[in-house]
């Protein structure tokens, strides 16, 4: 399998990329279009062990069923204390943040507050320009799909150096950030290809999806995804940091291997200015409030039927065959047959994963306290989406 280094804070292409690889290539668990049986969640336990015993510091997981909630953790939480990780631990969703983002915007849509087919510069005029950059020529909706054809701000290579790896992340880890810096960063680059060419992600259009948000809703992003997602939902563990640098309690430590010459080298990276992830990955959240977000998203509870079809109309993604990407969510098929909505997201210190059936009925969502071991997500998924219980193992750790 070939990787393109990516920057530590794309973690969620690499998980893609081995998503996709593996999904189709890796043997099948049971009969495609067979009902998945887990309903002892064995398999998955089994599964986030081996992360564990192959390098990942700690996992905590939640899985949603017809038989109830399951809830476990593997490893540790503190590498330092040896504290184990927790069942119920926050954490930095990374790429997850977009979800959320373009559920507000479809809401706003479906309350005729703008159309996805609106253009950029309507609500943030002469922002996206200069470098061949147009925003006159590129649609609300092509930043939600990454069509856009923007550049990330996040590849772009002195900003990487600078707050993504070695020395850099710890000098600057506590900078505060505003948005529209990191948009000038990627507008300093020319656009990869014409706006609707092809599907590239890119942050960028996340930064400026959240930008819109602030400007359609009159007050900031994170008081509308509050209002329309968090206190709806009752998601008590879900919230937006602010410029503020620690977790909420309870939650573990997040680990990074900054330094590409000492592969070896793990630092402690909880701490981080939530400014700098502001809009595509600033979001805290658990795995138990992620499913009970999804669910929802995709059971209709938050959207009316045509923006929900709209969020699940989907684009190829040309680098990664076999996935495709709606707005702020993807689709792929495991080897076994079951079809996954799914998103996967990573920052410094974290990767996440939330996945659930097309009918939102059986949710997992989990999350490593590090932003390497992308190729062992695959098994959790298979584990949890296509094996059958076994007839002994760990029980539940509900």
């Amino acid at each position: 399998m070939t990787r393109r280094k990516r920057p530590r804070a794309r973690l969620a292409g690499l998980a893609a990329l081995v998503l996709t690889a593996t999904a189709f290539a890796g043997p099948a668990q049971a009969a495609r279009g067979a009902a998945p049986r887990a309903a002892d969640h064995q398999a998955t336990q089994r599964a986030i062990d081996a992360a564990v015993a192959a390098g990942i510091p700690g996992i905590t997981v939640e899985a949603r069923d017809a038989h109830g909630v399951w809830k476990s953790a593997s490893g540790v939480g503190d590498r330092q204390t040896g504290a184990p990780r927790g069942k119920n631990d926050r954490f930095r969703i990374g790429g997850l943040t977009d979800t959320f983002v373009a559920t507000v915007l479809l809401q706003m849509e479906a309350e005729k507050k703008l159309s996805l087919d609106d253009t950029v510069d309507r609500y943030l005029p002469g922002l996206v320009t200069g470098n061949g950059n147009d925003g006159r020529k590129i649609t609300v909706r092509e930043l939600l799909n990454h069509t856009s054809g923007l550049f990330d701000y996040l590849a772009v290579k002195d900003y990487y150096e600078t707050y993504s790896l070695g020395d850099g992340f710890l000098q600057h880890r506590y900078d505060t950030l505003t948005p529209e810096q990191r948009v000038k960063v990627a507008l300093g680059q020319a656009p990869l290809f014409a706006p609707g060419a092809r599907f590239s992600f890119s942050n960028t259009n996340d930064v400026l999806a959240a930008l819109i948000v602030e400007k359609v809703g009159g007050g900031s992003y994170e008081d509308e995804v509050r209002e329309r997602i968090i206190e709806p939902l009752r998601l008590r563990a879900t919230s937006n940091p602010g410029d503020s640098i620690g977790l909420p309690q309870p939650s573990g430590r997040g680990y990074s291997k900054l330094f590409l010459s000492q592969p070896d080298r793990i630092d402690d990276v909880t701490e981080l200015n939530g400014s700098q992830l502001w809009g595509n990955g600033d979001i805290i959240s658990s795995a138990a409030d992620l499913n009970r977000f999804y669910g929802a998203l995709i059971r209709g509870k938050l959207l009316p039927p045509q923006q929900l079809k709209e969020l699940t109309t989907t684009v190829a993604n040309p680098d990664f065959p076999g996935a495709t990407y709606g707005l702020g969510i993807e689709k792929i098929t495991l080897s076994c047959g079951t079809p996954l909505w799914f998103r996967d997201g990573g920052t410094s210190g974290w990767l996440t994963m939330a996945a659930l059936t097309e009918d939102g009925r059986h949710q997992l969502a989990f999350n490593y306290n590090s932003d390497w071991g992308p190729e062992t997500l695959i098994p959790i998924l298979n584990a949890e989406f296509c094996d059958t219980p076994a007839a002994s193992g760990p029980g539940s750790h509900a």
